[in-house]
């Protein structure tokens, strides 16, 4: 599987917890959650509804995707252009319905999707969170009948790992080692919830997400032995 950059998308996603507050859970969940902190928990002071507050976003049944960037890799002349476009919506139906109708402008039997620990966290949160709403998956994230060597995945931290077994290595870490300019962002992955919740932050978690996005396309081309993208060929496009 060696597909051309024009082949590849690259994407990113954000994701919150799905109520402001742990009472706001519905009972049923309110449980399911008690048994998960329950497993979680190292400690036994911290109690379910502040872990709820903490991690309850990064499990796609307890939270939800508030914006997702995708960005593509486009040849003009002798240069290479990045052009990044990012939704977001307080609506997790219509934000996945209009990725769904981007998708379905691209061929996805020769469309890859690119991200990184994308296999772990970004492309299984889309496909549950997507069954969730109700909504058919799209052929590329359909794995169902596939076999591994059919599914158009990347990965730049497995692509990272070489093979082994190494642990979680983060974006910010692998762009400080390639000298990749970073994200300029005030917040982290860590802060999205609060911001969302308490600072009706939409706007500023759209732009971190987009910013990750070409973190990630740029690490793509570092681990092929290609050379960074210019600042000026970088595309922010509704």
């Amino acid at each position: 599987m060696n597909p051309s950059l024009a082949q590849i998308l690259v994407i990113d996603i954000e994701t919150i917890r799905c109520t402001a507050t742990y009472n706001e859970l519905p009972d049923r969940l309110q449980k399911q959650w008690e048994k998960k902190a329950f497993l979680l928990s190292k400690s036994e002071e911290i109690t379910p509804d502040e872990l709820y507050m903490e991690r309850a976003g990064i499990y796609s049944e307890f939270g939800q995707i508030i914006a997702i960037a995708v960005g593509f890799y486009v040849k003009q002349e002798e240069d290479l252009h990045f052009r990044v476009r990012t939704l977001s919506n307080d609506n997790e139906k219509e934000l996945l319905l209009e990725f769904i109708n981007l998708l379905n402008k691209f061929d996805q039997t020769k469309t890859f999707l690119c991200g990184h620990n994308g296999k772990e966290f970004d492309f299984p949160y889309l496909s549950r969170r997507m069954l969730v709403n109700g909504i058919q998956l799209p052929l590329i994230l359909d794995l169902g009948s596939k076999k591994p060597w059919e599914v158009n995945h990347i990965d730049t931290m497995e692509l990272w790992k070489f093979g082994d077994r190494k642990n979680y290595t983060s974006l910010d870490l692998l762009a400080a080692i390639f000298d990749i300019p970073s994200s300029k962002s005030d917040i982290d992955g860590s802060q999205v919830s609060q911001v969302y919740y308490e600072g009706n932050g939409l706007e500023r978690i759209a732009e971190y997400c987009a910013r990750d996005v070409v973190v990630t396309a740029q690490l793509l081309l570092k681990l092929k032995g290609l050379h960074l993208i210019e600042e000026q060929n970088i595309h922010f496009v509704n």
